[in-house]
């Protein structure tokens, strides 16, 4: 078993193990449990940054087994720069989750805790995979968990949220499983995604497959106009699904067009560019609008995560080194930003059970150091330079400017739209004089929740202040990837 076999299993294991404790009256042993599981976890990844070699594009860490020999499936795990930094994000904002989590829930600990153990192993396999049925069953998968997560320990609409994102995500994914079968049956009987890049398809074959990822992986970013499920399912999930479903679960769909859509079907990813463009334009602008309205806090976050992935989609059909990474980096970035900005939101509604805006006004005045780390959190979600939030969301603009400098234009209107609702919020929640009794009560971060809330901040200032690291680990593969868009792949 190797590092990443043990990165994926070893959370699954403690979720178990966690969910065989499982009583609460042992609350206190459980929650012990689940963070030494979750710090193993995320210490076992980080052999994967520190060994990888950022000079060449082929997958590392190689684990390949047979599966189901009958089928030629293989348990073929890999990573790449392309796939690197989500296995350690995912773990990091497992253990912030947990540690989260430590007081403010008290029903059903074990199996809260068990369900997102269980879920980061879930993510990372889908990072690593590189068997096609591989990857869909681990991309399915995550579903439950969180399906979970929402539905017991969720708002007063519960219910009807898990529903949405369950059957929003299901039904999509339905028709990729037609494309992977489709393909394995092409390739000759084989699940290999890599050997899937270098089949030679038409360009009818190329669409009809680009459009059957795309139904999985937009649903999933999301993108305009399938996003409805994601603001419902942020507002009623507990503040740790809030936070990997924005930090991670968002990531696996744009990860996807990765790892699929453009090396697959290269042609058709140049013919559908502008209509892909146009969608993730729509997102960053129109979204950014909406957001601006917003009176729920959670509301106002998620709809601002469709507008930065939409940053995302935008800079990988714009097919240049600068856009692509930049996309990369901003998928990275957004974990720590919007992750960090759920957390305060939590912190909030932990102490006055209500997210909405109107509910607050002087917060700085009764938690300044709060305050601090809120303004840091929303400042990044702006794009200051110098936070995490800057870095992919210049990378994509220059990218863009270098492909069409309108379509740069349209997309830098999203760090005015970014800064009029994250600063409007910030005026009306932490500023001004203390609004009601319920803030003049409020009492500052005790040392778990400054703990966990200083482990993103330094996360946001690095790699804000020092992207280099990041960068330097996907360079050699995003060129790869584009210059194998580049050729046609089209038969002769």
């Amino acid at each position: 078993m190797g590092l990443l076999s043990l990165a994926i299993w070893l959370p699954v294991v403690f979720g178990v193990l966690l969910l065989a404790v499982g009583r609460d009256q042992n609350a206190g042993t459980v929650r012990l449990i689940a963070l030494v599981g979750a710090i193993i976890s995320f210490a076992v990844t980080v052999p994967l940054v520190t060994g990888f070699n950022n000079g060449t594009a082929a997958m590392q860490f190689v684990e390949q087994t047979a599966w189901i020999p009958r089928f030629n499936m293989q348990y073929h795990l890999g990573v790449d720069g392309l796939s690197l930094w989500f296995v350690p994000l995912t773990a990091f904002i497992t253990v912030i989750v947990v540690i989260a989590a430590w007081e403010v829930v008290t029903d059903r600990v074990a199996q809260y805790m068990g369900a997102f153990l269980m879920l980061s192993g879930l993510m990372i396999g889908v990072f690593c995979a590189m068997d096609g049925l591989l990857f869909y069953v681990f991309f399915e998968a995550t579903l439950i968990p969180m399906y979970i997560i929402i539905g017991v320990w969720g708002g007063p609409r519960r219910v009807y949220a898990a529903f949405k994102f369950f059957l929003y995500t299901l039904l999509g994914s339905l028709l990729m499983l037609v494309a992977l079968v489709y393909l394995y049956f092409k390739s000759g009987g084989s699940f290999d995604i890599q050997a899937w890049h270098k089949l030679p398809l038409s360009l009818h074959a190329q669409a009809l497959l680009f459009f059957a990822f795309f139904a999985a992986f937009s649903v999933k970013v999301p993108m305009w106009p399938v996003h409805t499920w994601l603001p419902d399912a942020h507002v009623e999930a507990p503040t740790g699904g809030s936070v990997v479903l924005a930090a991670i679960m968002l990531k696996l769909g744009a990860y996807g067009f990765l790892r699929f859509s453009l090396p697959i079907a290269p042609d058709a990813a140049h013919e559908y560019a502008p209509f892909m463009i146009a969608l993730s334009l729509i997102a960053v602008v129109y979204i950014g609008l909406v957001a601006l309205v917003q009176q729920d806090m959670k509301k106002l976050v998620a709809y601002s995560s469709i507008a930065h992935m939409g940053f995302v989609t935008f800079g990988f059909f714009i097919f240049n080194e600068l856009g692509v990474s930049g996309a990369v980096v901003q998928m990275v970035s957004h974990g720590f930003v919007s992750g960090a900005m759920f957390l305060c939101i939590g912190v909030l509604y932990d102490r006055v059970h209500s997210r909405e805006i109107a509910a607050y006004g002087g917060v700085a005045n009764t938690m300044p150091v709060f305050a601090a780390f809120a303004m840091l959190f929303a400042m990044a979600n702006c794009g200051l330079p110098g936070t995490a939030g800057f870095v992919g969301e210049w990378m994509v603009i220059l990218g863009a400017v270098q492909s069409n400098f309108w379509l740069a234009f349209i997309a830098a209107t999203a760090l005015v739209s970014g800064a009029a609702y994250t600063l409007w919020m910030v005026k009306r929640v932490y500023f001004g004089p203390v609004a009601n009794h319920h803030v003049a009560e409020l009492k500052d971060l005790n040392a778990r929740e400054f703990g966990m809330l200083a482990l993103l901040a330094v996360a946001v200032l690095w790699m804000g202040l020092y992207p280099k690291p990041f960068t330097d680990v996907m360079n050699v593969s995003v060129a790869e990837l584009l210059k194998h868009v580049a050729l046609s792949k089209l038969p002769s």
